[in-house]
């Protein structure tokens, strides 16, 4: 199942006490305070990991504690340290403490580590307090509580390209034959209901990771629809490629298909639509007169943007488009 919101509380652990205690040897009747300090209580930390693709793990268990620090022993023992708790979380999560909405960090490259609650310091034993003029002190610290806090974990997508569009433009069979993907495919809206990743890989042995990002309708960025969870996956994409259903004008107009999805993009963040976008009209098969596609083209050109014609079921026009993915790609990643 795919989890990209959770909300946890994460307690680290307690340091240890201090001890109290005296030295008792045979041959050292005097021996003075020995009561060793307690140990660190343990970090709850999370590392990225690209072993991860969703948040599933912390969608039953919602309440996470690290190990406390051990109490100080005699003979100036230090107690042990308490162990970290680690927690694996997808490359793109995004950590947010939930009582003030801060962002306290962005886990976006491999082995990536955040500490979300700092384990309490250990207390010092009572050998720490002898002094000249109170050389057997009885009394030793307390160790101090670890942090706890509630956090949000959000996950944004780290993908190469993003595929957007109205439902039924065609974005699950177009990533089922560009990549090794194997989404749920049917004709009625709404058949992908989470993100689905597929990685196209080149003769010259790169890898484009590519994201279907389901949802996007009318009224999307006002919760209707799948299309306020997974918007924010869009922002992490270098390259969008924007499908429009080209079968049948009548039912629906291209340009306005285009031009409502992207009025949900730029509801939900203006920076979006900074994001460069080949338009794609897709089922090309289906359409009756073919001339149209000029008209099309020339009309996203004037609009600014790439337009390729394809056909998903017959392949015609899928080799452009990846030879067009790969210089657009090529040329955002240009320094």
């Amino acid at each position: 199942m795919f989890v990209d919101r959770v909300k946890i509380h994460v307690k680290a652990g307690d340091g240890g006490d201090g001890a109290v205690a005296f030295l008792r040897e045979k041959y050292k009747p005097f021996g003075g305070p020995a009561g060793g300090d307690g140990g660190k209580g343990g970090d709850v930390i999370l590392v990225a990991t690209s072993r991860k693709h969703t948040l599933y793990d912390f969608k039953h268990k919602r309440h996470f504690r690290a190990k406390n620090g051990e109490k100080g022993r005699g003979k100036n023992q230090h107690g042990k340290d308490g162990e970290d708790l680690v927690l694996e979380v997808p490359l793109g999560t995004v950590v947010i403490d939930a009582s003030s909405g801060k962002v306290l960090c962005d886990l976006t490259e491999e082995g990536q580590r955040c500490v979300v609650a700092k384990g309490g310091r250990g207390g010092r034993g009572n050998a720490r307090f002898a002094t000249p003029t109170n050389q057997a002190p009885r009394y030793a610290e307390k160790g101090e509580k670890g942090e706890e806090r509630w956090i949000v974990l959000e996950l944004k997508l780290i993908a190469d390209v993003g595929i957007i569009g109205l439902p039924n433009a065609g974005k699950s069979t177009l990533i089922s034959k560009l990549t090794k993907a194997k989404p749920k495919i049917a004709d009625y809206p709404f058949t992908t209901l989470s993100p689905v990743l597929g990685v196209m890989q080149l003769e010259d042995g790169r890898r484009i990771v590519l994201a279907d990002i389901p949802g996007l309708i009318e009224g999307a960025s006002a919760g209707k629809g799948l299309g306020l969870e997974f918007l924010r996956h869009i922002e992490r994409t270098k390259l969008l490629l924007h499908l429009v259903d080209v079968s049948d004008f009548r039912q629906t107009d291209p340009i306005d298909a285009f031009k409502k999805v992207n009025a949900e993009m730029e509801k939900y963040h203006p920076k979006l639509l900074e994001k460069r976008q080949i338009v794609v009209g897709t089922k090309i098969d289906m359409l009756s007169d073919k001339n149209t596609l000029q008209k099309l083209e020339e009309k996203f050109s004037k609009m600014g943007y790439p337009f390729v014609a394809i056909s998903s079921f017959t392949g015609e026009g899928l080799e452009r488009l990846k030879e067009i993915i790969i210089k657009e790609l090529e040329v955002l990643t240009c320094p």
